[in-house]
């Protein structure tokens, strides 16, 4: 954006909420500009979308040069200051900014001023030394002078009780939030310099969207000769230093604490010059991209509020870049995994989100490293322990289930995985693992396969020795932590050949799985992500300025020399990529990501760009899946189904037209001078729908699909030819069609038949019920049951009943019961099963569970199980019944197991209760011995004669039942013998 007159900018500040963009510079300008995003197409949203300026606002007020624009998001006002010292508050009304204050000290030009990160105060620094702290509503909290000082700077710390001052002469001095110094800052980036420097720039990044790991780094202090530290906290005495070796004019952290730009010039070595640029790095010092800016000179730079727009002030000029941030995510098996960070955890988030059915399943990960995927599964590299150097690489399913985690004592700084080979690398050495999954396995092969677990081998390389192949690579640490001069920047894997990248340019290429040294190529650029293509001839090289550069890596040639080269550099070169991939059905398809543009490439030409800022998943079949990653990280908790873009590539698309507009004879030959299975198979499809059997079963054979080949048979075999299209119908899903087709031709039984394969029972049911003849008895049950376990599966038991009745279901009617707790009607069926029937004994045990002894005791017996039920008596303390019962059944164990329950009841010196158990079970003479002895120990005591009497009595009484009992035990014998 131009700024008119040609007025020099001095500042530039972006809105992190609402996305105003105010600019300051000379001549009072003072400029507020929104840019709005139009389109409604999902392809096309995010930074690809064509932007246009919403707002173009000129405010008048200041004469002297904008020095100074801060914005208030919470409270959403704009302060400015000019190089007189005038201080301009400013306000939102309808879509406008309207001066609300004006504050002039008159005695000095305000440098810096900071809103805390609650919005609510303003702390503002003079040259002169004196320091005022406002509130939001524009009245003076306190105000100070900090005598023969200039300040320069000022920085809040996140929960306001901090102050930071930057002076002229380039100490930071440490304050309290009501002005009382603490202590000077130690300026360890600053050792062993002299001469003059000044402070670039201060930011603290305040926390708001969380911290991409634990204790993280987030103060930046830059210099303009280039020298930065970043602390922890403002008393950080082990600081990250860096070294830019640029003249630095301005620093900003991003909306999430995870890049820091740093805006400068470089003196470029050919010309006199200086070359504007800005300088990424992470929090931990390590740098990630080098940006060149055109124009004479830079003066500032600003975040837009997702991270995803960098605005920089040049000259006259503000220019906006995007930023594609290098995410945390993959793409395995329909499944988007993808990792972000919250304010209220100190873990990354990774969410497994299913595209395919809409269903995610979250991880809390601490201090995770990467995210890889291949296939149906996921690595994902974390760090182990805060204290220790170890990592862990997990694998992962799609689901976000660990199915095994390997310890690793190198940092896995690059990561690769092919379909049985995990690979990471640190900058000295690389680590092999051999993973082992368990494709659905029965239970005797799990067993089976954790014994030979062994298997799983893992290896460790240094990158400076060379491997043969033959031995192994056992894991030694010790080696792999040597420093070497060259260190490896970027890897990758297919399943015959591992590339790793070093900084010099060098790639080495080993063979897979043996690991033996093959080849080393040269290139002439330090890669950032290597990508091979799926039959391994070709590399494509992204490097750190975003080149992207291929070399195919079989071609034999003669150098000048008249030596024999290994591999070439191809000729195609891209610039401003920052992802691509390689088709896995085709080595000369791959697809790249440039700016805002999606090109396809097939034998190295492009096909007409497509408009889209997505990251490409997958690209098989003719077809890119691509995820708008920036649009799910701004609700991440809620991705939605528009983020996720397939595109056809050309052919496809041209293949479709072709047979849509021309016809089958003509399409069959552009398939054939251009073939792929995907397209065979279109063909196959377009002639079924025309029934044209003989080309469908040839395209069927072109594209090696054995049940389409069967289903052209089949179809061959039918006669008639509404039944062919109501099949071809089925074929393609379209099934309320080919059942209605079924029904016209009074075929009812093939309608329900299709039903039955979707496992429709609902309609299934209509079907029946609608016919008119008599419907199948064992259809109709097979259905009403269907429908009962769909609602018994959904826990809805009152309606699984209802079917369950009608499809003369016992077994899962007595589970429903039993779930709704109507005992009543489990024991209505119970009582209406046959004797034995099998499921009696379930019903028993369903009844014990509650307590409800006698009708587990009935349904006992009527399966002819009385030992069962005596044991449920014993359980449930139904003694009597229990006695009762072994009598009835003439079972022995009776008497030990009286004795047994008796001597439970005496340890806890519950004699009656035991007196009563026997007197019920008809041991009278046992219960008649616990009497007297009751008996006997009242009459010790002497007290109240009359009970002791009455006990003496109870006792007596007890013998005569025992004498009784005896008796007529005899009669019954001498009866006996009589009858005899």
């Amino acid at each position: 954006i131009a700024i008119p007159g040609n007025i020099r900018l001095r500042c530039i500040s972006w809105n992190k909420d609402q996305g105003f963009i105010a600019c300051g510079g000379e001549d009072g300008l003072l400029k507020v500009l929104k840019l709005e995003t139009q389109t409604d197409e999902a392809k096309i949203k995010g930074l690809a979308a064509p932007s246009n300026l919403s707002v173009n606002q000129t405010l008048e007020g200041h004469s002297g040069s904008v020095q100074v624009v801060t914005w208030n998001e919470q409270y959403q006002k704009l302060t400015t200051s000019d190089q007189n010292g005038l201080i301009i508050v400013w306000m939102l009304y309808k879509g406008a900014w309207y001066e609300e204050m004006i504050n002039n000290r008159n005695k000095s030009v305000v440098r810096s001023m900071s809103w805390n990160a609650d919005g609510q105060k303003i702390c503002i620094v003079y040259e002169d030394g004196a320091v005022i702290v406002g509130s939001v509503d524009g009245n003076r909290i306190w105000g100070k002078d900090l005598k023969g000082t200039h300040l320069c700077h000022v920085a809040w710390s996140s929960d306001s009780k901090v102050l930071l001052f930057g002076m002229a002469n380039g100490e930071i001095h440490i304050y309290d939030n009501q002005g009382n110094f603490i202590v000077k800052m130690k300026l360890s980036c600053l050792v062993n310099l002299t001469g003059a420097f000044s402070i670039a720039g201060i930011h603290w990044y305040h926390g708001t969207e969380g911290y991409i790991e634990p204790d993280c780094p987030c103060l930046a202090v830059c210099y303009d000769n280039g020298r930065c530290q970043i602390m922890r906290d403002e008393n950080d005495h082990n600081p990250v230093l860096i070294d830019t070796g640029m003249n630095v004019v301005c620093i900003q952290w991003n909306h999430c604490g995870s890049v820091l730009a740093v805006a400068g010039s470089l003196k470029a070595t050919s010309q006199d010059k200086d070359v504007n640029i800005v300088q990424f790095y992470t929090p931990f010092g390590e740098h990630l991209r080098t940006l060149k800016v055109p124009g004479k000179q830079i003066s500032a730079l600003s975040w837009e509020g997702s991270g995803l727009k960098i605005a920089l002030a040049v000259d006259s000029y503000i220019y906006f870049a995007n930023i594609r941030p290098d995410y945390k995510w993959g793409y395995c098996s329909n499944t988007v995994v993808y990792a972000y960070t919250r304010p209220d955890r100190p873990e990354y988030c990774v969410v497994f989100w299913d595209t395919k059915n809409n269903e995610k399943y979250v991880k809390y990960v601490k201090s995770l490293i990467s995210i890889t995927t291949y296939g149906d599964f996921c690595v994902l590299a974390t760090k182990a322990d805060e204290n220790q150097p170890q990592y862990v690489l997990v694998l992962c399913n799609s689901i976000g289930t660990p199915l095994d985690p390997k310890y690793i004592d190198i940092g896995p700084l690059f990561v690769t995985m092919t379909k049985t080979h995990v690979i990471a690398a640190s900058k000295e050495a690389f680590y092999i693992w051999q993973y082992r999954v368990a494709k659905k396995l029965t239970a005797l092969e799990i067993n089976q396969v954790a014994r030979t677990r062994k298997e799983g081998r893992e290896r460790i390389y240094h990158i400076d020795d060379t491997p043969s192949g033959s031995a192994d690579g056992h894991l030694d640490y010790s080696r792999a932590i040597e420093g070497t001069r060259d260190p490896i920047c970027a890897i990758t894997a297919s399943d015959k050949i591992l590339l790793v990248g070093r900084e010099s340019g060098t790639i080495q290429r080993y063979s897979l799985p043996s690991i033996g040294m093959v080849q080393k190529y040269t290139l002439n650029c330090r890669a950032y992500q290597l990508s091979l293509n799926c039959n391994s001839s070709r590399v494509a090289i992204i490097d750190l300025s975003g080149v992207l550069t291929f070399f195919d890596l079989d071609t034999r040639a003669v150098d000048s020399t008249g030596q024999q080269v290994i591999g070439e550099q191809l000729k195609l070169e891209r610039k401003d990529v920052w992802d691509m991939k390689w088709a896995k059905d085709n080595p000369d398809l791959f697809a790249m990501m440039e700016k805002t543009r999606m090109y396809v490439f097939r034998n190295l030409d492009p096909e007409e760009p497509i408009q889209t800022s997505g990251y490409i998943c997958n690209f098989e079949d003719l077809e890119i899946k691509s995820v708008l990653l920036d649009e799910i990280l701004k609700n991440p908790e809620h991705p939605n189904k528009d983020y996720i873009i397939n595109f056809e590539i050309r052919s496809l698309r041209d293949s479709r037209a072709l047979i849509e507009k021309v016809g089958i004879e003509e399409s069959s030959q552009f398939i054939e001078d251009n073939p792929h299975p995907r397209l065979w198979r279109l063909l196959a499809e377009a002639a079924l729908q025309k029934l044209d059997l003989q080309t469908a079963e040839q395209a069927f054979v072109r594209c090696k699909d054995y049940q389409g080949i069967k289903f052209v048979k089949r179809l061959g075999n039918l006669q008639s030819e509404s039944m062919k299209q109501a099949e071809v119908a089925a074929y393609f899903s379209r099934f309320e069609e080919a059942e209605r087709m079924y029904l016209d031709m009074d075929r009812r039984d093939l309608a329900i038949g299709l039903r039955i394969k979707l496992g429709d029972w609902f309609r299934v049911l209509q079907l029946l019920k609608t016919g008119s003849g008599d419907s199948d008895d064992a259809l109709l049950e097979q259905a009403h049951n269907a429908i009962g376990d769909y609602f018994a599966d959904r826990q809805k038991w009152l309606n699984a009943v209802q079917y369950y009745v009608q499809g003369r279901n016992q077994e899962r009617l007595a589970e429903c019961y039993y779930m709704l707790e109507d005992y009543q009607g489990l024991e209505n069926l119970a009582n209406s099963l046959p004797e034995n029937n099998k499921l009696l004994p379930d019903i028993a045990y369903m009844f014990v569970r509650v307590g409800m002894c006698e009708q587990a005791v009935s349904a006992f017996l009527k399966c002819n199980r009385p030992k069962d039920a005596v044991d449920t008596c014993v359980h449930l303390n139904q003694w009597n019944k229990a006695v009762e019962l072994a009598k009835n059944h003439n079972m022995k164990e009776i008497g030990s197991l009286l004795a047994r329950y008796a001597s439970h009841l005496l340890e806890k010196n519950k004699i009656l209760d035991a007196i009563e158990l026997y007197r019920k079970a008809n041991y009278f003479f046992e219960a008649a011995k616990l009497m007297f002895k009751i008996a006997d120990e009242e009459a010790k005591k002497r007290t109240k004669p009359l009970r002791v009497k009455k006990l003496y009595v109870l006792s007596a009484l007890l013998m005569e039942q025992c004498h009784e009992q005896m008796q007529n035990a005899q009669r019954g014998r001498v009866k006996g013998k009589s009858s005899e």
